[in-house]
């Protein structure tokens, strides 16, 4: 009875794994890392497009991240001197994935942020980078003591699920 419980199991894996209409595995989870600079450079664009403005990025801030499905989520610092966002936006993001940043859902899509200083920290609002269109704010926080200062950061969810603006962050999370 046992040989053939055995023999009947050998026969119907090999059937299950070949079988071209069963699918016994689940979809895979994605899996961010650091996007590299070639990715970034690929992804990101030279001059934003803002409202109706074509505002320089400054390619050396670049930062984001990219799953295994080739989605990314990328930003970039904004040269707004003598442009009307000026003071209104600092950064220009780019998202091809559903993701959450402190408590604002953004789906895939183009968005630009800025922020003001205050005594919590900084208060960073986010816009549709196409029309302006306020999306919401969020608060960032100041980093721990030890954690280095950067212009801009997304750093991978394997890391720490954060965005970091300077020397403050806001958590993130990818909703892919």
């Amino acid at each position: 009875m046992r040989r053939r419980s055995v023999f009947a199991w050998l026969l119907c894996v090999p059937l299950l794994v070949t079988f071209p209409g069963a699918d016994v595995c689940a979809e895979t989870k994605s899996i961010w890392r650091a996007a590299t600079p070639e990715e970034l450079q690929a992804a990101l664009p030279d001059r934003a497009p803002v409202e109706k403005e074509r505002i320089e990025t400054e390619m050396r801030t670049a930062s984001g991240v990219i799953s295994n499905r080739g989605r990314i989520v990328a930003g970039i610092v904004l040269i707004t001197a003598g442009y009307s966002a000026d003071g209104k936006y600092s950064h220009y993001l780019l998202v091809q994935s559903p993701i959450t940043v402190g408590e604002i859902a953004l789906p895939p899509g183009a968005y630009v942020f800025g922020w003001k200083r205050v005594e919590a920290g900084l208060d960073v609002h986010f816009f549709d980078a196409a029309n302006g269109a306020e999306r919401g704010s969020t608060l960032a926080r100041q980093l721990p003591a030890g954690v280095r200062v950067e212009a801009f950061r997304i750093w991978p969810p394997s890391e720490r699920s954060i965005l970091q603006i300077g020397r403050f962050e806001i958590p993130y999370t990818l909703r892919d």
